[in-house]
């Protein structure tokens, strides 16, 4: 399948694009910084860009079959718009040049469920302090985001992960409606779950939560990671 992949120099981004490689795809890698993308193939179009760029968003949607969005920016307090402008834009190239089917992620911060079966500490103090503070800006525009999606008439799925770590390979993870009681979702599996939405109508316009079961990192770890993740999401 011809896919355009957004945020594809994200760190989910990037695995995203690999395995949808490895599918043999043929992928159309939308970033804002083309110097720094790793990765090289002969079905591998990397466009270099914004996606507050409609024009740049139509060219890249044109001729696809399907648009996945990896869209990911640092938490900060001032407004966020990128996932509503930035999808905004992915809906109305998607409507100009014909192509109905996208999967993009948000979070599980973004739905109504937040009970992650981590504890009362993490469920009850921590985890909401970061939702009402650093991390408000960000949730409230993906909040946006999926509201946008719901309301389009596009064959959307709306992908959940709880808070992103790695493993060196895919795991057998596990995918509920809505919401997913756990803590940690690998990234390999999310990319890995987002493939394979581009084969099933199970979940089209539907909401989805993903999550990793057969491994989870130490929270130390994970917070070393989220200190990693930001440099790395503004090369994306």
């Amino acid at each position: 399948m011809k896919i355009v992949i957004f945020g594809a120099n994200g760190a989910t981004g990037k695995l995203l694009t690999q395995q949808a490689l490895d599918a043999e795809h043929h992928v159309v890698a939308v970033t804002r910084h083309p110097e720094t993308f790793p990765l090289k193939d002969g079905r591998l179009r990397v466009i270099g860009g914004d996606v507050f760029d409609l024009p740049l968003v139509e060219q890249a949607v044109a001729g696809q079959g399907a648009i996945l969005s990896t869209l990911g920016i640092p938490f900060s307090r001032k407004p966020i718009t990128i996932y509503s402008r930035g999808m905004e834009n992915i809906i109305q190239a998607m409507k100009s040049a014909g192509v109905s089917r996208v999967i993009c992620v948000t979070s599980s911060a973004a739905g109504a469920n937040h009970d992650t079966g981590a504890g009362f500490i993490f469920d009850k103090i921590l985890q909401p302090i970061v939702m009402s503070t650093i991390g408000k800006t960000t949730y409230d525009d993906m909040k946006q985001m999926e509201k946008l999606l719901m309301k389009s008439d596009l064959e959307w799925t709306i992908v959940r992960p709880s808070g992103l770590f790695e493993t060196e390979a895919i795991t057998d993870y596990r995918i509920e409606e809505d919401h997913i009681r756990r803590q940690f979702t690998s990234r390999a599996d999310l990319a890995d779950c987002m493939l394979k939405q581009l084969t099933t109508d199970q979940f089209v316009r539907k909401v989805i939560a993903v999550a990793t079961f057969s491994e989870q990192p130490s929270m130390l770890k994970f917070m070393l990671q989220e200190a990693f993740k930001k440099k790395e999401t503004s090369k994306s």
